[in-house]
């Protein structure tokens, strides 16, 4: 699911409403689409990049399409601020009060028109999350498989400027343009790899080729190409020379990394012949191409030139820590152990194309001139390095009057600006961006962040692909932030029981790290979904009803969960095909409001679970709690497992 369909400007389909957002003064305004009836954004801060700061009202406009005929309640399940709802221009609802219930509502075959009008908090932050349901309980998020928008002439012209501001950030042309700029968008902080000891790391013939043509070694890469006419190989050369000079003790360093690495071109460790390649196992195949054995996918990473890019070792070691020269890297950290690195390396490896070995000239007027090269093209306004920078252009407020340089439609022989390789699209969504006044880099929105970093990264590759692996499009209503956050900076939550009890693992592929995006996102996809980034505090846990539900989590006269969940220490007991996560860890991970939702009905979250629904209409088999009271029973569940990891172990019936 896009969550900003302006993000992919391709996808003229995508679902969701579309915004419009107005500032509370009418000056400002912006365009965009959403998802579903949810937005959250904190006091003082701008809802989008091209909004100011304060107050704004956002109209949802969109329909809703009707499979059959049916009657549905709309409920708020967030909100801060005031909101009037209307379906097919009846309106449904008027209110700021969380909580509140719509009439019941006539959802016809087909579209139908649903406009909303969503007007900020006075003080604090403002939100919104509003749900269906069909009886007045059991809330659900309004799928957004049937949620669709117009297509007016004011989004075609925001997608247009979203795509400049992204074109902008992703090829770093603040690093040259903008100077020292200092701005809450993260974005802007981007570095690359660095120059320090790259030597050791990379293979002098393929910095050649790599600086040459950046695009001809991989299509996707905002590296631009610098050199131009007939010297171009000479000089791609003489930056290459530059950049691999060692000095003696990186020499050594080089030859200890070679000497402890077991890890060769033509040698691949020694595996289990019944499990799968482990490119396989981690899923790498969802972005990368798998070396071999079919036709190229274009979309994907190709890795054939591995070899002719790492120098001797130096693979298993960047994937062990991607992120360890260039922070902002897209490549995750899979926490691979030292074993595992190399047998991935060396899987790479056997099937990559092979190096020449090629060492770099030991001439010192090519060292030179590649030095100079190095200093006088623009690398080190992104490259860090230790040596002087000569480089300098033309500020935003001129590159916005002449669309020259590397927003030339035409490329000037003599021109000495980079070539980005923009297309005539691309050109014209920055020339969009430019007209702007430019205050959208210094707005950070974490509604657009999350949308575009989920994107960019691919997220959707693995999530909602592979079994046991959520989609995407429930986390942010799922996982407490701060958890999130953790997770995705890769604190080792265990979930799960690594393995099955016949041996074989639960899940084969694993969630990466993403460091330098962790906090970010984490509490950005809470805010796409309505909820605030941190979460709220609770009150004292109900010691009674906590009592109850740990009766019931147990097999004596209870629902049974240790059967297929472990509860901390105490492992699943009759786990035969799908073992349930570890309730102990519950408490940290999920949001109360999805912890209902999901004991009310697990199918209507994911039709596949083999969760069994145990409350039906509010009403649950086990009379001896509560009366049979669904609700109260849930509640008791929820306050036994905020104990966590003092949960006292539930009854196992042996």
């Amino acid at each position: 699911m896009a969550l900003f369909s302006f993000m992919a400007p391709s996808l003229a389909g995508t679902n969701g409403f579309a915004v419009r957002l107005t500032s509370a003064d009418g000056k400002g305004s912006d365009t965009l689409v959403l998802p579903n009836l949810w937005l959250f954004v904190e006091e003082g801060q701008p809802a989008t990049p091209f909004l100011p700061p304060g107050g704004f009202t956002a109209v949802f406009e969109g329909s809703i399409s009707g499979d059959l005929r049916a009657n549905y309640f709309f409920k708020v399940e967030e909100l801060a601020g005031s909101l009037k709802l209307e379906v097919n221009n009846e309106a449904v609802l008027d209110t700021n009060i969380r909580g509140a219930l719509s009439k019941s509502v006539r959802i016809n075959k087909g579209a139908n028109a649903v406009r909303a009008i969503f007007t900020s908090a006075g003080t604090g932050d403002s939100s919104l999350r509003v749900g269906w349901t069909e009886k007045g309980t059991n809330v659900n998020p309004i799928p957004n498989a049937l949620i669709a928008h117009a297509r007016s002439p004011e989004l075609q012209q925001a997608e247009a400027t979203y795509l400049g501001r992204e074109l902008f950030l992703e090829n770093r042309c603040a690093k040259c343009h903008l100077g020292k700029f200092v701005s809450p968008v993260p974005e802007l902080a981007m570095d690359a790899p660095t120059f320090f000891n790259i030597g050791e790391r990379r293979n002098y013939e393929w910095m050649a080729k790599w600086i040459l043509d950046p695009k001809s070694t991989r299509a996707s890469v905002h590296m631009p190409k610098l050199l131009h006419g007939p010297n171009a190989m000479e000089d791609a050369k003489a930056m290459a020379t530059f950049l691999s000079d060692r000095t003696p003790e990186h020499q050594q360093a080089i030859a200890e990394v070679t000497k402890r690495s077991e890890v060769t071109a033509g040698r691949e460790q020694p595996a289990d012949q019944e499990r799968k390649p482990i490119f396989e196992r981690l899923h790498c195949i969802g972005c990368h191409d798998a070396l071999g054995g079919g036709q190229s996918d274009p979309a994907k990473i190709s890795l054939k030139h591995v070899a002719q890019k790492f120098s001797d070792g130096r693979l298993a070691e960047f994937l062990s820590e991607p992120e360890k020269h260039f922070t902002w890297i897209r490549m995750p950290n899979f926490k691979l152990s030292a074993a595992e690195a190399k047998e991935l390396a060396g899987w790479l490896l056997k099937r990559a194309d092979k190096a020449d070995g090629k060492p770099a000239p030991r001439d010192m007027a090519i060292l030179e001139r590649g030095q100079q090269l190095v200093r006088d093209l623009g690398c080190l306004n992104c490259h860090a390095g230790k040596i002087a920078n000569n480089f300098s252009t033309v500020g935003l407020a001129k590159l916005a009057k002449e669309a020259k340089g590397c927003l030339a439609e035409k490329r000037d022989e003599k021109s000495k600006a980079p070539d980005f390789g923009f297309g005539a699209k691309e050109r014209d969504a920055l020339v969009t961006f430019l007209k702007t006044d430019f205050a959208a880099l210094s707005r950070h929105s974490p509604l657009e962040f999350a949308a575009r970093e989920t994107r960019l990264l691919n997220c959707a590759a693995c999530h909602g692909q592979i079994d046991l692996i959520p989609p995407l499009d429930v986390l942010g209503g799922k996982l407490k932030p701060e958890w999130a956050v953790s997770f995705l900076g890769g604190e080792p939550f265990k979930v799960r029981a690594d393995k099955h009890p016949k041996g074989e693992p639960w899940v084969e592929a694993r969630m990466p790290a993403f460091k330098s995006r962790a906090q970010l996102m984490g509490e950005s996809m809470a805010m796409q979904q309505g909820y605030s980034p941190k979460t709220s505090p609770e009150g004292p846990i109900d010691e009674d009803a906590a009592k109850v539900g740990h009766r019931m989590l147990g097999k004596d006269n209870g629902l049974s969960c240790v059967s297929c969940h472990a509860v901390n220490d105490l492992p699943a007991l009759e786990v035969f095909e799908s073992e349930g996560p570890n309730l102990g860890l519950t408490s940290a991970r999920l949001l109360k409001p999805y912890f209902f939702r999901w004991l009310r009905n697990p199918l209507a979250i994911d039709p596949q679970t083999k969760m069994p629904a145990y409350f039906e209409d509010g009403k649950s088999v086990l009379t001896d709690y509560y009366e049979g009271d669904g609700e109260k029973q849930i509640n008791a569940l929820y306050e036994y497992i905020r104990q966590g990891e003092k949960m006292a172990a539930p009854a196992t019936g042996q």
